[in-house]
């Protein structure tokens, strides 16, 4: 039986594992099972292990220092906190048009929508979907912002696991259509860098995305108004992130099983792409499967977009906090008239904060719309391989930038910065060296190749 204590902690975890279920699982390890059957596993596997600790170390932060670990590049000086600024700036409003682009493919291939707005003779039907999307997610967040997305999370991502287990299981018991093999590395064929660092980029996500992590871990604590122990908080970020890496496999092996060696290709156009995915689970399940898979993909990526847009907003939020002019602090020898000034100043500082929020909601939604309209990916006139080309480079750029966060991340959780308390164990720094290791050779080998 959970204690109480720890059903106050979940939650970041739960939100996590939901964000990195949408592009990085529905499209890019569907794409590597359909494409490549079993032989780029070793690369989610890789991906996984090797990030890991870099995520885990921002919750870690948050726990022991009650901050996110923005607050932590402050530390390293106001030039980090610059360059983190500089990293999100160059990845945020792609990220954005994906997670809107990706999740109005599902919505559409749901609802009909744009065969509606064709109907209806509305201007560029293909975009309605995207705008929907936008407009819904930035309303939400205006009303509700973390209490209304935790528990749309925990609800949906529920829904999505059992789902993908049955299907796996059904895919597993009714074997492959097309003749998939299972090994290790295809030495046969030439290595697919092209797409191999990009599936790694989001696998489990943007580690430039670490950051929510220590930004919901703060806001669960002051949701709740309970600090967790450290173990409570790593039972919680542990768990999300077992349970996105296991599904991870279990949409590569949906993309292998149902995919693989048929014939069949994933289309080119959001819509249809969706429409082929939710076309695996029904294949393995049956037709009546339908209505509960079509519903759950959409709500998770639904869910994905909330959080990519609650998640930039908080940090974007944050850096601009940290990069004000620094208030001096109440203390004992002030009068109370000074105290009252400078705790109206607080609140200030706190109505600031939303402006920012809101503002930056509404700027995001709005580059990534101009994005979406300027690249015509949701065309599918145009002919073009706009979608996946968008995916590709997005989360190709994310893989890029990750060496940057995670010696960032690995500096910030030394005893110097957390206490003896909150510091990684050998076993974990080792890995933590490794990875740092593993993603700069990986970034040296796309550009050089």
């Amino acid at each position: 039986m959970i204690n109480k204590s720890l059903l106050k902690t979940l939650g970041p975890g739960i939100l996590f594992a939901s964000t990195c279920i949408g592009v990085s699982h529905l499209v890019q390890s569907t794409r590597a099972g359909a494409i490549y059957g079993f032989d780029l596993v070793w690369v989610i596997l890789l991906a996984n292990l090797f990030k890991y600790p870099f995520f885990e170390f921002a919750s870690r932060y948050a726990n022991a220092t009650g901050t996110s670990i923005i607050d932590g590049y402050k530390k390293l000086g106001k030039g980090v906190l610059w360059l983190y600024l500089i990293i999100t700036i160059a990845t945020i409003f792609f990220v954005c048009a994906v997670v809107t682009v990706v999740t109005g493919g599902f919505m559409d291939n749901l609802f009909a929508i744009t065969p509606k707005m064709m109907n209806l003779g509305v201007p560029s039907p293909y975009l309605f979907s995207s705008l929907l999307i936008l407009l819904v997610c930035v309303g939400i967040l205006f009303a509700g912002k973390y209490k209304l997305l935790d528990s749309m999370i925990k609800i949906i991502g529920a829904v999505l696991l059992v789902s993908t287990i049955l299907a796996f299981v059904f895919a597993l018991l009714n074997g492959a259509k097309g003749d998939v093999t299972f090994r290790i590395i295809n030495f046969e064929d030439t290595l697919p860098v092209a797409f191999i660092i990009p599936l790694m980029g989001w696998m489990p996500t943007a580690l430039d995305l670490s950051s929510w992590n220590s930004l919901w871990t703060v806001a669960r604590i002051k949701q709740t108004g309970y600090h967790p122990t450290l173990k409570e908080t790593m039972f919680d970020f542990n768990f999300g992130y077992l349970a996105s890496a296991i599904l991870a496999l279990f949409f590569v092996t949906l993309g292998a099983y149902l995919m693989y060696g048929t014939g069949e290709s994933l289309p080119k156009s959001p819509g249809l792409f969706a429409a082929s995915v939710v076309d695996m689970y029904t294949s393995a399940l049956g037709g009546w499967s339908y209505w509960i898979i079509a519903p759950a993909a959409f709500s998770i990526m639904f869910g994905t977009a909330i959080a990519v847009f609650d998640g930039y907003s908080r940090s974007v939020a944050r850096i601009i906090d940290l990069l004000k002019p620094v208030k001096n602090e109440v203390n004992s020898s002030m009068d109370q008239a000074h105290g009252d000034s400078i705790l109206k100043d607080l609140h200030k500082d706190s109505e600031n904060s939303k402006l920012f929020y809101n503002g930056t909601l509404i700027v995001l939604a709005s580059v990534a719309f101009g994005i979406l309209l300027y690249t015509d990916v949701l065309n599918p006139e145009t002919k073009s391989k706009g979608f996946k080309s968008l995916v590709d480079f997005t989360t190709a750029l994310s893989f890029i930038v990750a060496p940057v966060i995670a010696i960032l991340n690995f500096i910030l959780v030394q005893r110097k910065y957390v206490g003896t308390d909150f510091e990684p164990p050998k076993w974990k720094k080792g890995l933590s060296i490794g990875g740092i290791i593993f993603l700069m050779a990986f970034s040296i080998f796309y550009f050089v190749h």
